[in-house]
Order: C-alpha cells, then structure tokens, then sequence
C-alpha cells in the first residue's frame, strides 16, 4: 500500500504474535485476537500522505461499498468476548467491509 511505510510489516508481526500467544495461552482457557480495521478517521491516520484518497479508493474496493466506523469496530470486538465466540482464538478479524479480500 503506498505511504504506508513500516506498518506493513509491523501488522503482519502482530498477527504473528497473536497466532504464537493463543497456542501459549490456549491452556489456560485464554482466547487471544486480533481485530484488523478498515480505515478509519483518526488522529494517527492523518498523518499518512493521502489518507483521504485512501479512504475512498477503500470505500470503491470494499464488497460492502462503504467505509467502517469505530462502532463497527466496536461491535466485533464485543462479539469476540462473548460466549458466541467462545471457539475463537489465534485468528485475525477483519473489519473492513471485505476489503482485505480485494487484490
């Protein structure tokens, strides 16, 4: 992705740790996630060149056809510490309106 600099490969360790830290705490009955936003509006983000074009290039990839809030955030995170994620672990949540799967 253009201007995004170190942060590439700065999520993809992340996602690593996340993988790596719920077969380590799976024993103990310890669920580990990480929640992958779409772009969102945020003060860390305006300072990315072209944060806006890459809001909208976004919103046009997206199979959804819009942009995610910090509520849709929100909710998946809620979701994740319910009960009805209770099988979940190790796993990289997308909330982004289908826009990972986009080439």
């Amino acid at each position: 992705m253009p201007n995004y600099n170190v942060m590439g490969p700065v999520k993809a360790a992340l996602e690593a740790s996340c993988r790596y830290l719920a077969y380590e705490l799976g024993p103990k009955a310890i669920r580990v996630h990480a929640v992958s936003p779409g772009p969102l509006k945020t003060r860390a983000a305006s300072g990315l060149k072209d944060f806006d074009l890459l809001l909208t290039e976004a919103a046009h990839k997206a199979p959804l056809g819009e942009l995610v809030d910090i509520m849709d955030v929100g909710f998946a995170c809620a979701y994740l510490a319910t009960p009805f994620a209770r099988r979940i672990s190790g796993s990289t949540v997308y909330v982004d309106g289908g826009v990972h799967i986009m080439a």
